[in-house]
């Protein structure tokens, strides 16, 4: 596990080179599970980007991000663009990996963004908890194990509204089934 140290100072350097471009995000994955009180180790940091305003700007965003010190392939980050998927960063100073999601695989989520106290007195904007929960069952429905226990855990911790949106976009990507069949199962031992 990386040192909480590290993880501050690679989200630090990237949220400035979005900042400085007006290129909104939040962050999300393993990080937002921890942050609405799931506790587990993570690796990496995963950020969803407007993807409107990473494509507008795409030169200088890996100009900006090369001068804070993080590596990148220029290639993967067109085609993540192009094909809203997913390209990484490698900061070389702290050895941490960011993925790095130009689209948003809840539609609008960016707009549902929350704003969270991360570390000590540092707040950034995260995945709102019913976009997190859902953004669990579509990577479920992809083959995720680990997302399983996050989705119960966080589901437990939820609002009614936030279990009614949840429901309602569960039902309209057809993972309504899904839903029910993760929920009923039982957390293993730690």
């Amino acid at each position: 596990m990386f040192p909480v140290d590290a993880f501050q100072n690679t989200l630090r350097k990237a949220s400035e080179c979005f900042d400085r471009l007006e290129i909104r995000f939040h962050l999300t994955g393993g990080i937002t599970s921890i942050l609405y009180g799931e506790p587990r180790m993570t690796q990496d940091i995963d950020l969803v980007i407007d993807p409107v305003a990473t494509a507008r700007q795409v030169d200088e965003l890996i100009s900006s991000i090369q001068e804070a010190g993080f590596v990148c392939d220029e290639k993967s980050i067109h085609l993540a663009i192009e094909t809203a998927g997913m390209f990484q960063l490698f900061d070389r100073t702290e050895l941490l990996k960011l993925d790095i999601y130009p689209r948003e695989l809840i539609p609008g989520e960016l707009d549902r963004s929350e704003q969270c106290e991360v570390f000590q007195k540092v707040i950034y904007p995260i995945a709102s908890r019913q976009d997190t929960i859902l953004s669990k069952l579509i990577w479920i429905s992809k083959g995720s194990h680990k997302s399983r226990r996050d989705l119960r855990q966080l589901w437990r911790n939820s609002s009614s509204n936030e279990k009614t949106f949840v429901r309602k976009y569960a039902q309209q990507v057809q993972q309504e089934a899904l839903l029910d069949q993760v929920l009923m199962e039982q957390d293993e031992l730690e």
